[in-house]
Parts: structure tokens; sequence; C-alpha cells
């Protein structure tokens, strides 16, 4: 057994156990001494450090979860969760110019970087977009720039011009045709931002189109969202409506509403198209209002879930909605200081001991993969780390 004992100045004395094959998974007390942004990217920070020491180098492994048995999960970069763990490592690279945090990213980004030619999935901007973008605000290395142009350029292999969107999934064709999901919105800032680079208009269009068509038909009166959209491709008619991670068709999976929120957001910085913003509004609304919504803002797996209040939390949802909060305040500023408590009020809780992770590399807890599908139902996921970090600097930017 190897023993780790790490010392937080801000937080106080850790210690922390960690055996040469299994990830340290038992109690710790981690509360942020104040829950300002900068304390807390302050903290991460170091956490982050700590980490890359614990975590083997593996271009298989890359950090995904933690199993059942407290092993790290890993997962190759096929996964479309590959580029959530180098883009983090440039998050907090940029916030703290650490050159510790750069190696470790550049060393997680390349093994991420042939995914670039997967024109088998709509999550290139999750696999490529995440690290290669961030890697290029931070740098201005044009070689970074030249990885998502490619990815844009393979994503958009997959637009359908009959049925106006990108298709996202290729399995499950005994049950779905064109099966176009709702999280597939997270993918088009790589392409807007592709044409803003370039000056080739056929990315913006391709963009633009399956925002529309996604406004169209995904959102119910209530400004909810279904999850998956099953359309005819010779036609562009709509067969279905369903759910794939959601409790069931007709219910509101919660990360499914903080992935229309970020995304018509994101979507609204390109196109400045009003109906985009108000969405991303109505979408705000719905959650912020909903009878279900814990009174901490960390909303549980769906807003319909059959056994609230003794159902799973999603602090990847939480995250995800508070760094589409945090721009939204700045395109809607008649409505910027609700949403912007809105968001401080989920850092907040995410700031406490009950969601705090304590197991290496990730920082948070009680996230959710599938409850339908029975994996990753109560476990730190990557990807709320991410927005996490993401939404602590877009707060910090606000406040400069």
């Amino acid at each position: 057994m190897k023993e780790f004992v790490c010392f937080f100045l801000l937080i106080g004395l850790i210690a922390c156990k960690e055996s040469a094959s299994k990830i340290n998974t038992s109690p710790r007390q981690e509360v942020f001494s104040n829950t300002d942004s900068e304390q807390q990217l302050k903290v991460l920070t170091e956490r982050a450090l700590i980490d890359l020491a614990k975590i083997k180098f593996d271009s298989l492994q890359i950090p995904r979860s933690i199993q059942a048995d407290g092993k790290l999960k890993g997962t190759p970069s096929k996964s479309w969760t590959s580029g959530f763990y180098p883009g983090m490592l440039w998050q907090l690279y940029g916030y703290s110019k650490n050159e510790k945090l750069k190696e470790a990213a550049m060393q997680w980004s390349a093994v991420v970087e042939k995914e670039k030619w997967d024109g088998g999935t709509h999550d290139l901007g999750f696999k490529i977009y995440c690290p290669f973008g961030n890697a290029y605000k931070i740098t201005n290395d044009e070689k970074y720039k030249a990885v998502f142009l490619t990815a844009a350029k393979t994503l958009s292999t997959r637009f359908n011009d009959k049925v106006g969107a990108i298709r996202s999934w290729d399995h499950h064709e005994h049950i779905w045709n064109y099966p176009v999901i709702i999280d597939n919105m997270m993918n088009l800032e790589m392409l807007f931002e592709a044409t803003r680079l370039t000056g080739d208009s056929s990315f913006y269009h391709i963009a633009n189109q399956h925002a529309n068509k996604t406004l169209e038909n995904h959102f119910r009166k209530d400004n909810s969202s279904f999850h998956v959209i099953d359309y005819d491709p010779d036609t562009g008619k709509v067969n279905k409506k369903n759910t794939h991670q959601g409790y069931r068709d007709d219910s509101a999976w919660s990360r499914g509403q903080a992935w229309g929120l970020y995304g018509f957001t994101a979507t609204y910085r390109y196109t400045r198209v009003e109906k985009h913003l108000d969405q991303a509004k109505k979408i705000a609304e719905f959650i912020f209002s909903h009878p279900n919504l814990p009174a901490d803002f960390i909303p549980y797996w769906d807003y319909d879930a059959p056994n609230i209040p003794n159902e799973p939390r999603d602090v990847s949802a939480a995250a995800i909605a508070a760094s589409g909060l945090f721009e939204l305040s700045i395109h809607d500023p008649e409505n910027a200081e609700k949403y912007q408590n809105w968001a401080n009020k989920i850092l907040k809780s995410l700031a406490s001991e009950k969601y705090l992770c304590t197991s290496p590399p990730f920082f948070l807890k009680h996230s959710v993969g599938s409850i339908p599908d029975k994996f990753e139902m109560d476990s730190p996921i990557i990807y709320a780390d991410y927005f996490y970090v993401e939404a602590l600097l877009r707060k910090e930017k606000i406040k400069s």
C-alpha cells in the first residue's frame, strides 16, 4: 500500500490512501473555505496537479468515471467522453499557466487527435473541440486549429439536407432510421467556429439548419425536450419521438434539458437569431421553475422520475446548466442577474462536501450516465468536471 499525504493550505490537511491498483474512494473532508470562483479554481488546480501523479498515462484509459469496485474507469479515444479530461486540463492550464498541466493536456490530447477522422459519430465536438478548441484559444497555436477544422469537415459528412440535421447515431438501426438527439446541439459550436476562422459558410449553414430543425421538432409546449427524434432520411418526415436515457418518451431527462440550454445559447452567440436566444431562455425557465427541482438546484436524473425524492441526482446536468447560464446572462442583460444567481447557487452547492469527490482525478460525485442502461447511475463522471471548471472560468470572466 502506497501512502499519499496531500496538504491543501486553502482547505486544510487531507490524508489520502491509494493502493497500486485501486483509486481511493474513502470519504475525506474537502469543503471550500469560501465559494468564490477564484478560490475554487485555485483549489481545483492544486487537486489536478496532485492527481496527475496518481493517474498512470494510458492511451486506452482516458479518465471517465469510477467503477463499483473503486477502480478508475477509463476509456479509449473512440468514446464520446474522451475529450473532456484533456479539455479540462487545458482549461486549468489557461487559468493557472502551470506548465505541468500544459504538458499533461498535450499528452492526453495527442491520443484523441486521430478521432478527427471519425465519421461514424456526431460527438466530434465533445471529442475534438473540447481539447483542441481550448488549446487553440489558450495558445493560438495553428496546429490545434487544424485539428478541429478537420473534425468539422468530418462532422459535416453526417448532415442530410432533406432532414436538415446531422445524424446522431449509427446504432439501434432496428429502432431508428435517422436519429437526432438533443445532445447534438453541443457539437454545433465547432462548426460555427470553423466558419468564423475559415470564411467557409458551409459549416455555418449546417449548424444553423440543425439548430432550426431541433427547434422545430424537439420541444414540447412547456419547452421541455424530447431526447431522440427519428426522421425518414429520404423525406425528412418525423417518424417518432422517443427517449434513450430518460425515464420515458414524454419525460424531461435532466441532462437533455441542460444540453438544450447550453446549445441554443452557444448557437445564438454565432447566429444572433432571436428565436435561438428565446429558446435558451425558455429552457432556463422550464428548469428553474420546475416543481421537482431540489432546493440546492442539483436536479434528479429526470424531472419526471417516478420515485422523487428517492431518485439519483445528476450533478453533470447542473454543471452544464450553470456554464450555459453564465453565457446566457451576457446575451440577455435584462435577466442577467437572475441567470447568474441561479448559476451561483449551483456552484455553491457543488462546492459543498455533499458533491465534492474524493477519487482522483475527479472533482464531483453524484452524476448519472444512464439509468435505463444501468451504468454510471451515481458516479463521478468526467464531463461534469469539465463543465464545472468551465462554469467557474465563465464566472471569473464576467467578474473581470
